[in-house]
């Protein structure tokens, strides 16, 4: 065995039943990628700290990875409401204000998209926060445990269009009949207005009222001041125009909103609402929610798969972009796991139901999209602490201005009061609260639409401070499981024989190396048949032997070789140079000596090379953590340019390691499985789980998710972040650019209500839009050939 070879847990000691190729049972299980280093024990110790990986990885994975991610607070009770009249910041601070400062409120998680508020609370019964989100007017409805999210009325309703078009036209003909006539207070002129203020006004004046009694200055109150304030000095046409303009702008904002939401929602409403069934008779079509765990069910081409399921019988290529975000259909066989939500492009499969509807992965990654919503980014807790302190400082201001202004700088008292209103309204931060949730959930949803799943804007901010990326090795950078890589001769013996010859030995075996080889096989020789086999046996640790036409063949490892004793200075050299790569060798022995030597190896991913290029290419740092030994470690890393490749790490020794990077270049991502890697994950900034879709473990710890095995994905989630935080810094620098100017404008006394209203609220939509942007963040990618230097 390997001179690094590691004392193994006595938990696993019952698993290391020896086979063929010198390898543990346990090791067999390819499904479990805990094993870095995917290779054979009998060279250099390859699987040695497999299962050391499997019991610390597993034990983090429970204990380490939740505390990042903003667990409930410990003995609190949960409830949630849907409240439809929040659907803005604004509603969210002024429940906030209200709900936070009540004794047993421990936390509030809002999602505005979904208009769901959270409450974790310590009271005997949830009935005072019902009471007091009444108070506010919010109208809130109770939501179950587990109830699915209703859904959203439309943003812009047929009577809401109407009323818009009377308050305009309303507010168009007073503006213009006191413009011609130059009288702004004939009855004709306070008749429009007030048409126009009573269609699209009330709402805003009801709030401002609520806003009032609760002491919060939010954008209703000062919108309401503003009206009152018009009004009491005859300006009726201003206050038209500012109500009607404010009424448009809540709409279009609201439509927006509503764009974003649709883009979650087309990630998650994926799954079909009913399940083709297998019963006595026949096939019949149930409610997913009703169909349990090991039913059997059938999927045709074009329909979407009800339910996560295993495939039973038949084969199909499915569209997995939903899920996984992978571009081109993938076949699935017998065996093979199916998500809900995936579509059948061609074939039929019926396959065993695996989990309920309420725990597909696809329920999960809802779950999680709606979690990271609730979530405060660090710029959004920043811009709501400026709020805080900079629109009361305005208030106070514009009060200060309509007061003191006549006092100490004459002019009438009605002109001062009118600036003070305009200053007034371009106070409010409505453009400021609103730029940083819109590009957050933007950015969450692109990134889901291309298989990322971001567990909130935290991370989706902190990406772009990445400057190295610990990348573990199987599964990750390789395809984490053996290939065929050499095959050569070694006497007069035909290649094509040998290979023909030591794949219809490796038939026999269940083990990888041996199922590696025969695919290899395969490959290059489709069209031949195998050679029938007599007297196999199995040599434990050593390989396998068999008759072939009456002559018999050996076909095993090094020590095989050493043992028969037909090892040679040539076949040494040989060997060594394949195993100083990190790969495992196979040799075919006749009773004369060696004829050929064959090496398996765990293969670079295709994708691998462009996801390290491209990691330089954003001047990150890519460093190999990896569990296999250093040849192995180093030989993967040549091919793909990686400078700094560590070997032989146990997952605390993988946690040092990132704690040292951390210390070296700063904020440090680690790329992982999501099991085995958790003290690593744990311990980086951001922690990245690869081929999540599988894996419920994955989903539920890691800080992003990378729903498939492409690499490639850690640099577009760099550049997404890098770009949101772009998009972010535009849209403060918009707000309060767009606000000074005004300020400077209503000082020297040339901007009107209507404008200030115009202007606040233009800022506000450019910054939607401009974070809307991060919706086209992705384009279709080219399918990947292997780019091997």
């Amino acid at each position: 065995m390997s001179q690094h070879h590691k004392p193994q847990p006595v938990l696993h000691s019952h698993l290391r039943e020896k086979d063929e190729y010198g390898q543990s049972s346990h090791d067999h299980q390819q499904h479990q990628p805990a094993a870095d280093g995917a290779g054979h024990d009998h060279h250099h110790g390859q699987h040695a700290h497999a299962d050391a990986c499997c019991s610390h990885g597993t034990e983090a994975g429970q204990n380490q990875s939740p505390g990042k991610h903003n667990p409930p607070p410990e003995g609190t009770n949960r409830v949630r409401y849907r409240i439809d009249k929040m659907d803005c910041p604004t509603e969210e601070t002024l429940i906030r204000n209200r709900l936070e400062p009540m004794a047993g409120i421990s936390r509030l998680d809002f999602n505005l998209l979904d208009r769901e508020l959270t409450v974790y609370h310590r009271l005997d019964e949830p009935q005072p926060i019902a009471a007091a989100l009444q108070a506010l007017d919010m109208a809130p409805s109770l939501l179950g445990t587990g109830a699915p999210v209703a859904a959203v009325p439309p943003a812009l309703s047929a009577r809401l269009k109407g009323l818009l078009t009377i308050s305009g036209l309303a507010a168009v003909g007073a503006e213009g009949i006191a413009w011609t006539t130059g009288d702004e207070g004939s009855w004709l002129v306070v008749a429009l207005a007030a048409l126009s203020i009573l269609s699209t006004g009330l709402p805003t004046l009801k709030k401002g009222w609520i806003a009032l009694k609760n002491l919060t200055l939010n954008i209703y109150f000062l919108m309401s001041l503003a009206i009152a304030g018009a009004v009491i000095i005859g300006q009726w046409p201003e206050a038209a125009m500012v109500v009607f303009l404010f009424a448009v702008a809540e709409a279009i904002e609201a439509l927006s909103l509503e764009r974003a939401r649709k883009a979650i929602k087309s990630l998650t409403a994926l799954a079909p609402e009913t399940a083709e069934v297998k019963v006595a008779d026949g096939w019949q079509e149930q409610p997913v929610a009703e169909v349990p765990i090991g039913c059997r069910i059938r999927v045709r081409t074009g329909a979407r798969v009800p339910l996560d399921s295993r495939v039973e019988s038949g084969g199909a290529a499915l569209d997995q972009a939903p899920i996984t975000g992978e571009s081109l259909p993938v076949d699935k066989r017998v065996g093979d796991t199916l998500y809900a939500g995936s579509i059948v492009t061609d074939g039929v499969v019926e396959a065993i139901v695996t989990t309920i509807a309420g725990d597909s992965t696809l329920a999960r990654i809802a779950a999680a999209i709606q979690d990271a919503q609730s979530q405060r980014a660090p710029t959004q807790r920043f811009v709501d602490q400026f709020a805080h302190y900079y629109t009361p400082a305005v208030v106070a201001l514009a009060v200060l201005l309509a007061v003191l202004g006549p006092l100490l700088f004459d002019g009438a008292w009605g002109a001062w009061l009118y600036q003070a209103l305009v200053m007034l309204v371009i106070a409010c931060p409505c453009a400021l609260v609103v730029s940083t949730p819109i590009t957050v959930v933007s950015g969450l949803a692109a990134a889901a639409r291309h298989g990322i799943l971001i567990k909130g804007g935290t991370y989706l901010e902190n990406g772009r401070l990445l400057k190295a990326v610990a990348l573990d090795k199987t599964g990750t950078l390789t395809l984490g499981k053996p290939a065929l890589t050499d095959a050569a001769p070694f006497g007069d013996l035909p290649l094509d024989q040998a290979l023909l010859i030591a794949a219809s030995l490796d038939e026999h075996s269940t083990h990888p190396v041996a199922q590696a080889l025969v695919a290899g096989w395969r490959g290059r020789q489709p069209a031949t048949t195998m050679l029938p086999v007599e007297d196999f046996g199995v040599l434990s640790g050593h390989g396998v032997k068999g008759r072939i036409a009456g002559q018999l063949w050996h076909l095993g490892n090094h020590r095989l070789v050493e043992e028969l004793g037909i090892c040679s200075l040539e076949l040494e050299a040989r060997l060594a140079l394949l195993e100083n790569a990190g790969k495992t060798t196979v040799i075919l022995c006749s009773p004369s000596g060696p004829v050929a030597v064959f090496a398996v190896a765990d293969t670079v991913r295709p994708e691998s090379f462009a996801a390290v290029a491209a990691l330089r290419a954003l001047h990150v740092e890519p460093v190999m953590l990896t569990g296999d030994n250093p040849a192995t470690a180093r030989a993967i890393a040549d091919q793909l340019g990686i400078q700094d490749a560590r070997g032989n790490l146990m997952p605390d020794e993988k946690q040092a390691a990132v704690a040292e990077l951390k210390n070296r270049y700063g904020a440090v991502g680690m790329v992982g499985d999501g099991v085995n890697d958790a003290l690593a994950l744990a311990r980086a900034d951001i922690g990245f789980a690869m081929g999540a879709a599988g894996t419920a473990t994955a989903l539920e710890t890691a800080d992003v998710a990378i729903m498939d095995d492409d690499p490639r994905k850690i640099a577009d989630f760099i550049r997404l972040s890098r770009r949101a935080g772009s998009i972010l810094k535009q849209n403060i620098a918009l707000a309060l650019g767009i606000k000074i100017v005004f300020f400077a404008l209503a000082l020297a006394g040339h901007a009107t209500l209507w404008m200030a209203v115009f202007a606040d609220m233009g800022a506000s939509l450019m910054v939607v839009f401009n974070g809307l942007r991060l919706l086209r963040q992705f384009a279709q990618r080219p399918p990947v050939i292997n780019q091997m230097p």
